[in-house]
């Protein structure tokens, strides 16, 4: 029985240190490079992308924002936001895109060179 115990503690207390967290929901960054500014209308951004994570308001411009985040105990952040402004034709205005990935350096650390 304490054997039994020991163990669940101990896997549990494993997945908890090995938890990460997903906030947002993916979309199709690689078409990131497709929009116009001024061409590109809302019927178009949501083909590309799907609907969006959150609707809001800038500065009396409507918005929309796509994003992806994940989060770990043990390893970097990868986040991923798109913020798409429209005007009052329903056309871009502008965007902002973001994006950080793990470190690409990390891997080659401990290897010989300068």
């Amino acid at each position: 029985m304490k054997r039994t115990l020991y163990l669940l503690t101990a896997g549990l207390l494993l997945s908890l240190l090995t938890a990460c967290a997903t906030v947002g929901q993916p979309y199709a960054e690689h078409k990131v490079s497709d929009i116009k500014v001024g061409v590109t209308t809302k019927a178009e951004i949501q083909r590309m992308f799907g609907n969006p994570w959150r609707t809001g308001s800038e500065s009396g411009q409507e918005t929309w924002t796509y994003g992806h985040y994940r989060y770990s105990l043990f390893a970097d952040a990868q986040t991923s936001d798109l913020v798409v402004r429209y005007d009052e034709r329903g056309r871009v205005a502008s965007y902002t895109f973001n994006r950080t990935v793990a470190d690409p350096d990390r891997s080659k650390r401990g290897t010989s060179g300068p």
